[in-house]
């Protein structure tokens, strides 16, 4: 694990502590059940802090931080089960600066990083939550504008979204959610911390953003990018359930002693606390890669990536475990971290996706 800066402890003890006072449990259950998922708020004070805005470059109001940073964000977001569009709000901006449409660029990086705009990339379609290899959804030309047909699903915050980049062909489109012809609705998920929602588009207008080729490459990278950041959550999230599972085991008593001084429970633990931490090591070791453009940086991604997504559930269920039959409670917070483990081990392809894609870019190497 590479050490930290003075600049990025700040960062991330700043954020902690804004995550101890915005995001306590009592808020996360308020703002999960709500229909819009997020406290306006909130995303001010973070537009504020600059948090909005870290990986935007300087020039569109931004910081230009790097990978680390970002992943520091995400680690104390994860920790706190955050709800708000931030996900959603850096793939969007990885996207257009992938992009390279400058009058795009100007237009919506500026408004994000503010907090004005929420944005968000349809890219998946019904059976897997990968961009397809050929896009069923099609953009036509009429005139000096396009048209779109289609449907899109697992598309993150798309009921709260002020502008939707969606794939069309190898192409991205910016739709507006009040276009004629959008038909947008709330997916049931088991994660209510995290809302998806499914786009269906039937002669709707969009604006081309970019080239008309070479969508798809832009898309991957900044799916990579965003899952750097997705990485980061996992970590905080598995760190923050095995402190639950450890505090609760120092202080239940059975038969007059503390639950922890038994050995199943300590093996659980131990083994818990080092998922943890290899999958916090993991997190940072991709986000310095990335920011040090190494070569093997997206085999380590790959590999990251399917270690992540299933230490976490499997820590989050064992902290379920610990705590015994109040685990099992929904007055208790360990299941909300099952459930964000859950999602985020499917939300940019499975862990099987991500050991088969690590095999292809080991073979290219």
């Amino acid at each position: 694990m590479s050490t930290l800066t003075t600049e990025q402890r700040d960062l991330a003890d700043a954020v902690a502590d804004l995550m101890d006072k915005r995001s306590p449990e009592a808020e996360v259950r308020r703002l999960m059940a709500t229909d819009t998922g997020y406290d306006p708020a909130v995303w001010s004070e973070l537009a504020a802090m600059g948090l909005l805005g870290l990986a935007i470059p300087a020039t569109f109001g931004g910081s230009g931080a790097g990978a680390v940073e970002v992943g520091l964000v995400a680690e104390a977001m994860g920790r706190a089960l955050l709800c708000a569009p931030y996900l959603s709000t850096l793939l969007s901006t990885h996207l257009v600066l992938a992009l390279g449409d400058t009058k795009e660029q100007a237009d919506s990086l500026p408004r994000i990083a503010a907090g004005e705009l929420l944005a968000t990339v349809a890219f998946a379609e019904s059976g897997s939550a990968r961009a397809p290899l050929t896009p069923q959804t099609v953009a036509r030309p009429a005139g000096f504008e396009w048209r779109l047909w289609g449907e899109k699903t697992y598309v993150l915050d798309a009921t709260i979204a002020g502008r939707i980049y969606v794939l069309a062909g190898d192409a991205v489109f910016a739709v507006e959610p009040d276009a004629p012809g959008v038909e947008i609705s709330a997916l049931s998920t088991v994660d209510a911390t995290r809302k998806l929602g499914r786009l269906v588009l039937s002669d709707t207008p969009g604006r081309l953003v970019g080239a008309l080729d070479g969508a798809a490459a832009a898309l991957d990278r900044a799916l990579d990018l965003a899952s750097v950041a997705l990485l980061g959550e996992q970590a905080g999230g598995a760190m923050q359930a095995t402190r639950m599972a450890a505090e609760y085991a120092k202080t239940r008593f059975q038969f007059g002693r503390a639950i922890g001084s038994f050995q199943a429970i300590k093996h659980m633990c131990a083994n818990m606390l080092l998922d943890a931490e290899s999958a916090l090591s993991a997190a940072r070791h991709v986000a310095a890669a990335f920011d040090a453009d190494e070569p093997g940086r997206l085999v380590d991604l790959a590999a990251a990536q399917a270690y992540c997504s299933e230490a976490f559930v499997t820590i989050a269920a064992d902290s379920i475990q610990v705590h015994g039959g109040i685990g099992f409670t929904w007055e208790h917070p360990a299941h909300l971290y099952l459930r964000r483990a859950r999602t985020d081990a499917e939300l940019f392809g499975d862990p099987a996706w991500h050991r088969e894609r690590y095999i292809r870019l080991r073979e290219a190497l």
